[in-house]
């Protein structure tokens, strides 16, 4: 019935429920009642639903207003979205294949430049404090160098450590450049040691440390080279070239012993001058005394030190060369023997040349020692006396030798 009565009063047959219900209460009850007392019930309900809706509109009306803007938006919006939709999923195949085209590109079985590129600057970066740190290795080295000779094995221990990294990445650019400057620095400081054989008052400590450090260089550097005859003959032309630089400051008496000789060779009647020739001859042969028996012996422990096996790789040339010190007393005592030969005629006075050839002779001896002793070449000097005063001198030293023996002989009983 209730159906019945919606469709006569034209209601749609989708009516809800509470419609249908209602309309069968209405159909339940007599006419009597509906006339009377259901507009009033519909006065009251209507009223109560007015009301709850100002209620409900005071408490809501911000969110109300809100929502109907909101909903008037939507017909703005909603194609909007409609569009955008379209075209992300028109995008959607695109993205998936470069999606696919990357993976491939950047796979780890893929043979990439550019991932070899990025894979090579993440490893620099990783290893970035070391790079720099090799980086630093030249001017640490240089820093080395130029400091007191402290700092010279330090020198030599960090140049030792850069030739290993050579030899480990040999094809490393940046250690090739690092090694070229530690070259040069490392060469500087063999220029350095150099000169400093040449310094004035060089004592057999300093000297063998500074050979030291110049064989630990040669090592390094020219390994093939034989080290005992090199170095030698490094440190005697050191020394000789500091041996004539004292003699040149003997120019001044050289020069008046010249004018002497020069006045000498004027004279045609007995000559009896020679006093600047003497003091010039005096002084040379106490320098040269002085200088020639430190050369040599500081030279022959030089050459006794041993070099192990790397001397065992020398040069067949430089092999069967003479040993430096060998001929080295030769060209010194020649240098004396000229300069006797120039000068010592010049000195008139028979007392004077006794003492100079004197002196000769104790030079000569003090360098026998060292097994060069040159007292038999006196005979070239060409002055009358050398034989007497040979004699003399060997007279006295055989006394001088005998008191030693009697001394040592009385010794046990001196100390009873």
């Amino acid at each position: 019935m209730a159906e019945g009565l919606g469709d006569f009063l034209g209601l749609e047959s989708r009516a809800n429920k509470d419609t249908l219900a209602y309309l069968e209460q209405l159909a339940a009850q007599p006419i009597e009642s509906l006339v009377k007392s259901e507009p009033e019930q519909l006065a009251v309900t209507s009223q109560t639903i007015l009301r709850s809706v100002q209620a409900l509109s005071k408490r809501h009306h911000i969110s109300i207003v809100a929502s109907a803007v909101g909903h008037g938006t939507l017909r703005e919006t909603l194609p909007e979205l409609a569009t955008r939709t379209t075209e992300l999923s028109n995008a959607v195949p695109r993205l998936d294949a470069q999606a696919e085209h990357f993976s491939s590109l950047f796979s780890k079985s893929g043979d990439s430049k550019l991932l070899a590129s990025r894979k090579k600057a993440i490893r620099l970066l990783q290893n970035s404090e070391r790079v720099v740190d090799l980086m630093e290795l030249p001017s640490l080295l240089l820093s080395a160098v130029s400091t007191t000779p402290l700092g010279y094995s330090s020198a030599l221990d960090l140049y030792s450590h850069i030739k290993r990294l050579s030899n480990l990445y040999s094809e490393s650019t940046l250690v090739s450049s690092v090694l070229e400057e530690a070259d040069d620095s490392i060469r500087q400081l063999a220029v350095d040691l150099i000169v400093a054989l040449e310094a004035p008052n060089l004592k057999l400590a300093a000297a063998l440390r500074t050979v030291g450090w110049l064989r630990r260089i040669m090592l390094e550097l020219i390994s093939d080279m034989h080290m005992d005859n090199s170095l030698q003959a490094v440190f005697l032309i050191c020394r000789l070239s500091n041996l004539l630089a004292t003699l040149e400051a003997l120019d001044p008496l050289r020069q008046l012993a010249e004018e002497e000789r020069k006045r000498q060779r004027k004279t045609s009647h007995s000559w009896a001058g020679g006093q600047q020739t003497e003091r010039y001859l005096k002084r040379f042969i106490e320098v040269f005394r002085e200088h020639s028996f430190s050369i040599i012996s500081i030279s022959k422990n030089i050459g006794g030190t041993s070099l192990g096996a790397n001397s065992a790789t020398a040069n067949e040339s430089v092999a069967a060369a003479p040993p430096a010190l060998s001929t080295f007393p030769i060209h010194l005592v020649e240098m004396l023997m000229d300069t006797l030969r120039t000068y010592l005629p010049i000195v008139s006075e028979q007392t004077s040349r006794e003492s100079i050839l004197t002196q000769v002779l104790y030079c000569a001896g003090s360098l026998g020692r060292l097994g060069a002793d040159f007292s038999m070449l006196l005979s070239t000097v060409n002055v009358p006396e050398w034989a007497g005063v040979i004699k003399r001198h060997r007279q006295l030293a055989g006394r001088l030798e005998s008191v030693i023996g009697d001394h040592r002989g009385n010794l046990p009983e001196a100390t009873a």
